[in-house]
């Protein structure tokens, strides 16, 4: 892996990154790669906001892997920051290498980096190899996450 460089996402890497959202049975559903305009708007808000990082893997010039990490300070904890790792994805040549393992590693570092007290991630209930590799990590399945759609 040593040809792999993780940094800041550019606008350049938009549909790279819409690509691989998409490029499974639960993104295709919600993602529209064929009109990258709500993407390049939401990019502009992820890049004028520091407690967001939008993070790309790339070997070579090829985009290879993405994930969105938010910084959240807060009161409960005896005021700690805790991060949130969000939209983790590895392209599908990728899958299986590590690059995962070394992405999520790279997240919990740089939240140690900036004095988080707390990781945290949510991963749909239909993903159980996702579940079986995050708990590989050293997460805990602790809690039960609710949504409702707006």
């Amino acid at each position: 892996m040593n040809d792999l460089e993780i940094r800041p996402a550019a606008a350049d890497d938009i549909p790279a990154i819409v690509a691989m959202l998409a490029d499974d049975p639960l993104g295709a559903e919600r993602e529209s790669p064929g009109d990258l305009t709500p993407y390049s708007a939401a990019f502009e808000r992820l890049a004028d906001d520091p407690h967001q990082l939008l993070t790309v893997a790339v070997r070579g010039s090829r985009v290879v892997g993405t994930l969105q990490l938010t910084l959240v300070p807060g009161l409960s904890r005896r005021g700690a920051t805790r991060s949130l790792i969000e939209g983790v994805r590895v392209h599908s040549d990728e899958r299986g290498s590590g690059l995962g393992t070394l992405l999520i590693e790279w997240a919990v570092e740089e939240s140690r980096r900036r004095n988080c007290q707390l990781v945290q991630l949510t991963s749909d209930a239909s993903r159980v190899d996702a579940h079986r590799f995050y708990e590989r990590l050293g997460f805990e399945a602790s809690h039960i996450g609710f949504k409702l759609p707006l």
